[in-house]
């Protein structure tokens, strides 16, 4: 990730001018880190306000400022990571510091952002386009987040959240979780499955937008990530924002996310991985 942090750090000025959320509904907005979408849960000028995820590295100011346009300087209640991949966590430890906020994870994704265990290299043989061929080059080491985070109970309820419920979604990583609210079925995916072809850098940058299964290059269980794409089907979200990619919401995410569930070997298992799977 070296030329993009590099490329983002030349254009450092422009983006903080540019770094406002796009508001999805009342009180969801996101914001994106060049490759990976931050959410920001609570209504503009809101006091009581969370973050989801934190986007690559070197974006901590432009979050920030995003935050500060949305809130006004107040800080967020928590972080929720939805896993530790270096894109999700990228800028977490730099915004803890700065508002002294606790960051919550899944119990099974501890061991990566406390700096005791490694994700698997990513894999290039699933194809799809640069990133996919790049992938073995990003950051699977793991961070130390120890000074502020915290377990997401076992039962899934948070304090500071209480509309939403944390749903475990794993396959693309083992402690992957997502964020339902059932009033208005409003779903946060994280990657458990997301609305562009990640592997792709060109449907990255042009934001082509459709439903697809987990970033397939740091996928490492495709039948724990099929059961949990089935899993949020069932809910039959009207809105849904993911990890990369655009929001969706209606009768376009309902038909798009249904055929994944249905046909996930099929659309999203890469060709090779069906013969494990």
């Amino acid at each position: 990730m070296d030329q993009f942090e590099h490329h983002e750090e030349t254009n450092e000025n422009w983006h903080m001018a540019h770094a406002e959320a796009e508001q999805v509904l009342d009180d969801v907005a996101f914001y994106r880190t060049l490759i990976a979408n931050v959410i920001f849960l609570g209504k503009e000028g809101a006091d009581d306000w969370v973050l989801v995820d934190c986007g690559i590295g070197h974006y901590s100011k432009r979050i920030m400022e995003a935050a500060e346009k949305r809130y006004g300087g107040k800080p967020p209640q928590a972080i929720i990571l939805t896993h530790g991949h270096f894109d999700h966590v990228g800028s977490a430890k730099k915004l803890a510091d700065h508002w002294r906020v606790p960051i919550y994870i899944h119990p099974m994704e501890m061991d990566y952002v406390t700096g005791k265990r490694d994700y698997p290299v990513g894999d290039a043989t699933v194809g799809g386009g640069l990133f996919a061929i790049m992938s073995p080059f990003f950051p699977t080491d793991p961070v130390d987040l120890s000074k502020y985070i915290h377990p997401i109970p076992n039962d899934g309820n948070l304090p500071f959240l209480k509309e939403w419920r944390v749903i475990h979604t794993p396959g693309h990583t083992p402690g992957h979780i997502s964020l339902f609210r059932d009033k208005d079925r409003t779903l946060i995916t994280g990657d458990a499955f997301i609305t562009v072809k990640q592997e792709s850098s060109l449907a990255v940058f042009i934001q082509h937008q459709h439903v697809h299964g987990p970033p397939a290059y740091f996928t490492h269980n495709w039948n724990e990530a099929e059961k949990s794409v089935q899993k949020l089907a069932k809910l039959n979200p009207a809105v849904a924002v993911t990890g990369h990619g655009l929001p969706m919401e209606d009768e376009l995410l309902a038909n798009q996310l249904s055929d994944l569930a249905t046909n996930f070997k099929e659309l999203a298992v890469p060709k090779h991985k069906n013969k494990e799977h």
